[in-house]
């Protein structure tokens, strides 16, 4: 027979892959409202910083199954200079 969807989804072996949806589903949330408080260049360039920074710290921490990278200067200073860009157009304003 048909299985129920709630009841696959009780039986998943790693939890934290439910996280997907509910974490997408906030992302979406928090574009749509940046895009109208800060522009849409200012929310892009915090939206692209935001997620790089995000997929650095899971591959730093080895998070959600992927594997662990070792930490690198160069990716921090990388960081440090997408936000001063960020801070610079904000008061550039």
């Amino acid at each position: 027979g048909r299985e129920s969807f709630v009841g696959a989804l009780f039986r998943v072996d790693n939890k934290y892959m439910l996280l997907g949806g509910i974490i997408g589903a906030l992302i979406t949330y928090t574009v749509i409202k940046s895009m109208s408080g800060l522009g849409a260049a200012q929310a892009v360039m915090i939206i692209v910083t935001a997620q790089l920074l995000a997929a650095y710290l899971i591959e730093l921490f080895g998070l959600f199954g992927t594997q662990k990278v070792d930490f690198q200067w160069h990716k921090l200073i990388g960081f440090a200079i997408s936000i001063g860009g960020i801070l610079l157009f904000k008061w550039d304003k």
